[in-house]
């Protein structure tokens, strides 16, 4: 039998869809499923990216320049100006999604055996890209018990060693929500200059921040025009996940040399759905306000019902839609496929992401689970009652 090779055996599941087969089974058996395993917006895509669509008139769908259109890198320079980030179009490389520009600032950051530092629990793709390079990740040690917030400078610098290249952040957080403070940001900031490493900032829920607090982009703070590398995407901020439009940005002009090396080899970002995001930037900013009071009732309702169930811990999230619950049970991949597989409430059930895929040791996941509140308060409310009466069969560990 032919071998594959062992990058592609050490290359990590998704915990987010691994378990859409069985998923897909109960669907097809007749069972309702409220998909909370993805961070799939059910808030429709703003009328003007849609339009863009409808009533462009395409002769030829031809490829685009490697960087990106110039028209979109440029209203894309102006959204970041309004933002106090100060990128100039040239500062911009367009890319087939967020995941495609986190690949490729990994691969201009590190060489084979380099290393990476990244809170934990973090997005499980972050693990991925790194295999797929040759790249270990050290894990920053967060906790539930502290909403996940970081550990003092002292810890994250014991991680630091010869073969350190970056410390990527994502904020607000995918899984935790985490929104860090002015004093987290300085304590990295003043890390990364220290020790002359990169930091790579997954931005792409910028927009989504409660409780009246203030998302601050790595690329506002001072000294970062070398070392800070902003990833974002339309994906989240405008309901166009389907589009797969990205971006990587930074003033440090030989970082982004490199990474158009990489950009010219995939040959270009796609046409249509640049189209797409470039109408997306004039989204009036009410758009926004409107999101963000729907998304701040579900996140309310969802970690209200989730910590009044008989033995679940949830922090409150200050940003992005998602949250890490803490489950009475032994091992979240076994109750995630079990409630998908052997139950159903009403004709009903719910799809998590077992918690053991977003940490580099997957025990510590093992009674944790994360969920996306992107539904509804209705079907928010019948997931949540799913998950509460099938822990109560599931039999509490």
């Amino acid at each position: 039998m032919l071998k594959v090779s062992d990058r592609a055996i050490l290359m990590p599941e998704s915990p987010i869809r691994k378990l859409v087969p069985i998923a897909q089974r109960a669907e097809n058996s007749g069972i309702h499923i409220h998909y909370l395993n993805i961070g799939q917006p059910d808030i429709p895509s703003p009328k003007k990216a849609m339009d863009s669509i409808r009533n462009h008139d395409i002769k030829t769908l031809s490829y685009a320049p490697s960087n990106g259109f110039e028209s979109y890198r440029d209203k894309l320079s102006q959204y970041y100006f309004k933002k106090n980030i100060q990128l100039l179009p040239e500062d911009i490389i367009v890319t087939a999604g967020g995941s495609e520009a986190l690949a490729f600032a990994i691969n201009c950051a590190c060489d084979p055996g380099d290393e990476v530092i990244i809170p934990e629990p973090y997005y499980a793709n972050y693990l991925g890209f790194a295999v797929a390079t040759g790249v270990n990740v050290i894990p920053i040690r967060c906790s539930i018990n502290e909403d996940f917030a970081l550990p003092a400078s002292e810890i994250i610098s014991s991680l630091i060693t010869e073969n350190t290249k970056a410390i990527v952040l994502c904020n607000p957080g995918n899984p935790t929500g985490r929104l860090y403070n002015d004093q987290e940001l300085e304590q990295i900031r003043s890390i990364s200059l220290k020790h002359n490493l990169y930091i790579i900032s997954d931005e792409v829920y910028r927009e989504f921040t409660y409780d009246g607090k203030e998302h601050t982009s790595i690329l506002t703070l001072k000294g970062m025009d070398q070392h800070g590398i902003l990833i974002d995407s339309v994906s989240k901020r405008y309901s166009l996940c389907g589009a797969r439009i990205g971006l990587i940005a930074s003033k440090n002009e030989n970082f982004m040399a490199a990474a158009m090396k990489f950009a010219q080899a995939r040959l270009s970002p796609p046409t249509l759905a640049q189209i797409v995001s470039e109408a997306a930037l004039d989204t009036e900013d009410r758009y926004f306000k409107e999101v963000k009071t729907e998304y701040e009732k579900r996140r309310n309702f969802m970690v209200d019902r989730l910590n009044g169930i008989p033995g679940v811990k949830c922090p409150k999230p200050s940003g992005a839609f998602y949250c890490i619950a803490e489950l009475p049970i032994d091992d979240s991949d076994k109750f995630c496929q079990w409630i998908l597989k052997e139950f159903n409430y009403k004709g009903e059930t719910i799809m998590m992401a077992p918690g053991t895929g977003f940490y580099s040791d997957g025990r510590l996941g093992l009674n944790q689970v994360r969920l996306a509140y992107v539904l509804d308060i209705d079907h928010l409310n019948r997931a949540m009652d799913c998950l509460e009466i099938g822990l109560k069969q599931y039999g509490y560990k």
